[in-house]
């Protein structure tokens, strides 16, 4: 199956070349081009489910683009990269899980994107706590007894990424029953004893 990519990206001609290049060599395909940043990258950007995010910094604005990175890395587990259509400071590309050049041969930003991808997986196992601000949330949703439906309508998504959020939290902690789970959260100071119903 491969990989997902979103790509927020304000020039068409950019974003439409991309797509052609990950279309062409089929490990990673285009799930999304947005032209501009979401208004509220948590909820966005975790509905989307993407392996990786390949943005224009230049949409932060010259001040901010240092801070781009973290604030879409909050929302998301996706391995963040800059497509560089301007001149990046050293500061700036160093943010970034990897950077594009709009002059790379298409081998080149395959591998780029194949080697983010893997580096920030294999830093999403090895943190201490692995999961997510979103699966963390649905976590502790599962441990107060809600069901599926339930925590997809507290959250506004749909059913389906529920289940995508708890399978990765099952493949995270090796942790497959809801009372294994509650005393996860219970363990990780994710909830109180009082809050378990």
């Amino acid at each position: 199956m491969a990989k997902r990519i979103l790509l927020i990206i304000p020039s068409a001609i950019v974003a439409r070349g991309l797509e052609q290049v990950f279309a062409r060599l089929g490990e990673f395909e285009v799930s999304c081009i947005l032209s501009d940043l979401p208004a509220n990258p948590q909820a966005q950007l975790s509905r989307m489910e993407a392996d990786a995010i390949i943005l224009d910094p230049s949409l932060f604005g010259y001040a901010a683009r240092g801070n781009g990175k973290a604030l879409l890395s909050a929302a998301c587990d996706a391995a963040i990269l800059a497509v560089e259509t301007s001149l990046l400071d050293d500061n700036t590309r160093k943010q970034y899980d990897g950077v594009i050049s709009l002059s790379d041969a298409p081998a080149d930003i395959i591998r780029t994107v194949r080697q983010a991808v893997s580096e920030r997986t294999e830093q999403n196992r090895s943190e201490g706590e692995g999961l997510s601000v979103r699966e963390r949330e649905i976590l502790v949703c599962v441990a107060k007894g809600m069901l599926n439906k339930e925590i997809a309508d507290h959250f506004n998504i749909s059913i389906h990424t529920v289940i995508t959020h708890r399978k990765n939290i099952t493949r995270k902690t090796g942790i497959k029953t809801v009372a294994g789970l509650t005393v996860y959260a219970l363990m990780n100071g994710l909830i109180e004893m009082s809050s378990i119903e």
